[in-house]
């Protein structure tokens, strides 16, 4: 195992000391309390070996449990935790210092009292866990009050015999012996048992540590993943639109010279079509019905063609319009007129949920037919759709700002869009319509205009479920100046 390094052990030894002290107030409250039961306690053994001095003993055993008590109460303030170091000291020393007295009362060095200053010294081993210097000044300090105590008797008394005094001092010494190096034993263990703990709590905060920094990686690498994914869900909307746009930036182009080259003949045939039903009424009343119905399928047909022209001129010109501040609420309801027939054949609600006073910039009527057109459609997917007991077909055209943007989303619970298709839908001429019922041109005109006035389309369906349109236009003149997209501009004739 390497040894710890520098900081850490100055570290642990620090601690130590700090767990030493706060300890030694506990110990020290611990042996302020012996000496306060201990000491009157001792009296006892005082009525068997010195009868004669029970009453002086007593008084001398009282004021030392008293001055313990004193330090025990004052122990349990701020200002004596601050000096529980050394009243630690001065505990042990009440004790000895009573038992020398009573030794220098009586018998001196012969006193039998000199067993009571073992106690004292195992007592600052056991209880009070004092340091190697500590003990060692400890056991020094009673083993001079013993020698003090026993020379105060010599005065008056005389002395005892030699055998008497080395007894005596043998035990003493030797206890002072045990009590220092128990003590310095004592010490070592408890620093290692810190020590063990000190780094087994180290490596338990620094895995909770490296578990909580690797949860917060974690937290933070999902959360980029999940932008790193609408990023490239957004990149791939940009990498759609923008090909679309491409598209049908080239029809566009390719349709207005198809215009001028269709629009020239179609012009030739309705002139001559026009000289025919003039000349219609020279012909024979036999043949003049069959021969007027052919000039109206004829014109008919020239009319929906002339139609389609029209709808590619609406595709080849987005934008084209002047924009305006107008009113959401206010165009939705004169759109809501053009498609109420619609509606009420198909006895479908439709529900407009709209921002009070919400503004879009763009052009009036050109707004007007995106509208509608994407009314129809919604209105259209009700056509092969069942509905269960209690549902009903329903439209719901709501909005909400965005910065400086308006956002109107118009979502119906129709039929739906193939997921498979749903990528074409604005393609020109792309339709899931019956031949004759659409030209395919509605979304894409849709597209174009939109992207004209610096706004975009996008759609979510669920087939089966829902489909919803939500268009994204400028709120304000300011908006479309920013957002407007170059190759988007109207492709003139």
């Amino acid at each position: 195992m390497p040894k710890p390094s520098i900081n850490l052990e100055a570290a642990i030894a620090n601690a130590f000391r700090a767990y030493e002290n706060e300890q030694r107030i506990t110990n020290t409250r611990i042996g302020s309390l012996l000496v306060v039961l201990l000491m009157p306690a001792g009296s006892m053994l005082d009525y068997f070996v010195y009868r004669d001095s029970l009453l002086a003993f007593f008084y001398i055993r009282l004021l030392c449990a008293a001055a313990a008590g004193i330090i025990l109460v004052f122990l349990f303030s701020q200002l004596g935790r601050s000096w529980s170091k050394p009243l630690g000291v001065v505990v042990p020393l009440l004790p000895a210092v009573s038992i020398a007295g009573m030794i220098a009362m009586k018998d001196g060095f012969a006193s039998p009292y000199y067993a009571g200053l073992n106690l004292v010294l195992l007592a600052v081993g056991a209880v009070l866990n004092w340091t190697f210097l500590e003990s060692l000044f400890a056991v020094s300090i009673v083993l001079v009050i013993y020698i003090a105590a026993g020379l105060l008797h010599n005065l008056y008394d005389r002395p005892p015999s030699l055998g008497v005094v080395f007894n005596n001092f043998y035990f003493l010494i030797l206890m002072d012996i045990i009590v220092v190096v128990g003590t310095y034993v004592q010490e070592r263990l408890r620093f290692r048992e810190f020590e063990f703990r000190y780094k087994l709590n180290k490596s338990k905060q620094d895995l909770e540590d490296s578990n909580r920094n690797l949860e917060v990686f974690n937290n933070r690498l999902a959360d980029q993943n999940i932008a790193l994914n609408r990023a490239n869900r957004e990149i791939k909307e940009a990498e759609a639109q923008l090909v679309q746009a491409e598209k049908m930036a080239s029809l566009g182009r390719f349709s207005a010279g198809l215009m001028h080259d269709v629009l020239n003949p179609l012009n030739y045939v309705k002139t001559g079509l026009f000289t025919l039903q003039k000349k219609s009424r020279l012909l024979a009343p036999d043949k003049s019905a069959e021969f007027t119905q052919i000039l109206a399928d004829v014109k008919d047909g020239l009319d929906r063609v002339q139609d389609i022209v029209q709808g590619l001129r609406n595709f080849t010109h987005p934008g084209e319009q002047s924009a305006e501040l107008i009113d959401l609420a206010g165009i939705l309801a004169d759109v809501r007129r053009f498609v109420a027939g619609g509606l009420k054949d198909k006895n479908i609600s439709l529900e407009i949920n709209l921002l009070p006073q919400q503004m879009v910039w763009i052009g009036r009527n050109d707004f007007s037919v995106m509208l509608i057109n994407l009314l129809e459609n919604s209105i259209d997917a009700f056509e092969n759709k069942t509905f269960a007991d209690g549902d009903r077909p329903a439209i719901t055209v709501s909005s909400r700002s965005s910065g400086d943007r308006t956002l109107v989303a118009i979502r119906d619970n129709g039929s739906g869009i193939d997921p498979k298709i749903i990528a074409k839908i604005f393609d020109p001429f792309f339709t899931t319509k019956d031949v004759g019922k659409g030209t395919g041109l509605g979304l894409s005109i849709c597209f174009g205009m939109i992207r004209g006035y610096g706004g975009t389309i996008s759609v979510a369906s669920e087939q089966g479920k829902f489909s919803e349109f939500t268009l994204d236009l400028p709120a304000n003149a300011e908006a479309a100046a920013q957002y407007k997209i170059a190759h988007a501009e109207p492709i003139r004739l």
